[in-house]
C-alpha cells in the first residue's frame, strides 16, 4: 500500500516533468528551424553580394577550394568607356553632386548590361570596363554581345544632364578590342577578378584615342564583326596609338535593325529611380 501510494504521488510529478520537457524540446526545435531559415537567408544574401564582386562560377570555386588558378582565354572582347571632360565636371561640382552623377550613370549602365552575356570587370572613377567570353566561354558570341551593348550604352548615356551645365548632355568615349587574355583572382583582403594582356591594353587605347559619342574599334574587332555580320562600321584610318605604333582603326556606327530597348528606355524620367536588376534581386532575397 505504501508503494502504491508513493507511485500515485510521484506519477503526476513525473508526467508534469515529462510534459515540460517535451514542450521545451518543441520550443527548442521550433527556434532551431527559425534560426536555420535565417541562416539560409543570410547565406543567400552574402552569396548575392559575393556574386556581384566576382563571377558566380569563380566565386563558387573560390568558396570550395579557397584558390582559383589564373586561366587563359583565346577569344575575349573587352570594352572601355569614360566620360568626356569628367575632370572639369568634378572640379565644378560638389562631391555629393559627383557621386550622384556617377551613381545615376552606372545604375543605367548596370541595368542595361544585364541584358547581355557580359561581365562587368570594374569601374575606376569615370572609367567603365566590361568583357565578354569569360569566365564562361561563349564561342564567338562575345563579339556581337559587346558591340550591341556598346551601342546600347551610348544611346542611353545621352539622356543625362551634366551638373551645373544646363542644357549640356553627357558624352562618353568608348573603345573595343578582341583577342586573348589571362584572367584570375588578385588579392586576398578584397579579391578582384582581373584581366591581363595586350588585348586589355589595346581596348583601353581604343578608348583614349577615340572621340566623344563614338565607338572606336580595332581592325581585329572590325574583322570579327564582319564575320559575325549585322553591324555597320566605317574606316577611321591610321591612328598613332601609344605603345602600339600606327594602327588602322574603325568606328562602330550601328547595328542592322537598331537597338530595340533604346527607344523604350531613352527618357530622363525613366532613369531617375532605375535600379539594377541585381539590387532588386538582393532586396527581394532580403525581404524573404
Amino acid at each position: 500500500m505504501a508503494i502504491l501510494a508513493l507511485v500515485l504521488v510521484v506519477s503526476p510529478i513525473i508526467i508534469v516533468l515529462v510534459c515540460n520537457a517535451v514542450a521545451t524540446i518543441q520550443v527548442y526545435a521550433t527556434n532551431l528551424i527559425i534560426k536555420a531559415q535565417e541562416l539560409k537567408a543570410e547565406q543567400r544574401r552574402s552569396d548575392t553580394l559575393l556574386f556581384q564582386m566576382l563571377p558566380p562560377s569563380v566565386a563558387r570555386q573560390l568558396k570550395h577550394v579557397q584558390e582559383v588558378p589564373a586561366e587563359f582565354y583565346s577569344n575575349v572582347t573587352v570594352y572601355f568607356s569614360d566620360i568626356v571632360g569628367f575632370t572639369e565636371i568634378a572640379a565644378e561640382s560638389t562631391p555629393l553632386e559627383v557621386v550622384r552623377f556617377l551613381n545615376s550613370i552606372y545604375k543605367l549602365f548596370d541595368a542595361r548590361i544585364e541584358h547581355y552575356d557580359v561581365y562587368k570587370v570594374e569601374t575606376i572613377g569615370d572609367s567603365y570596363m566590361v568583357a565578354s567570353g569569360l569566365p564562361d566561354e561563349n564561342g564567338r558570341k562575345h563579339v556581337s554581345e559587346i558591340a550591341t551593348m556598346a551601342l546600347d550604352l551610348l544611346a542611353g548615356s545621352s539622356v543625362f544632364a551634366i551638373p551645373r551645365r544646363p542644357g549640356e548632355r553627357l558624352q562618353i568615349r568608348s573603345g573595343i578590342h578582341t583577342g586573348p587574355v589571362v584572367a584570375g583572382i588578385v588579392g586576398s583582403k578584397m579579391p578582384r577578378y582581373c584581366l591581363f594582356g595586350d588585348t586589355v591594353n589595346t581596348a583601353s587605347r581604343m578608348e583614349t584615342t577615340g572621340e566623344p559619342l563614338r565607338i572606336h574599334i580595332s581592325s581585329e574587332m572590325n574583322e570579327a564583326l564582319s564575320q559575325v555580320g549585322g553591324f555597320e562600321t566605317e574606316l577611321r584610318g591610321l591612328v598613332e596609338v601609344k605603345g602600339k605604333g600606327v594602327l588602322e582603326t574603325y568606328w562602330l556606327v550601328g547595328k542592322q535593325g537598331g537597338i530595340t530597348r533604346a527607344s523604350e528606355l531613352d527618357t530622363p524620367g525613366f532613369f531617375e529611380d532605375l535600379q539594377p536588376i541585381f539590387i532588386r534581386r538582393f532586396r527581394a532575397s532580403f525581404s524573404h
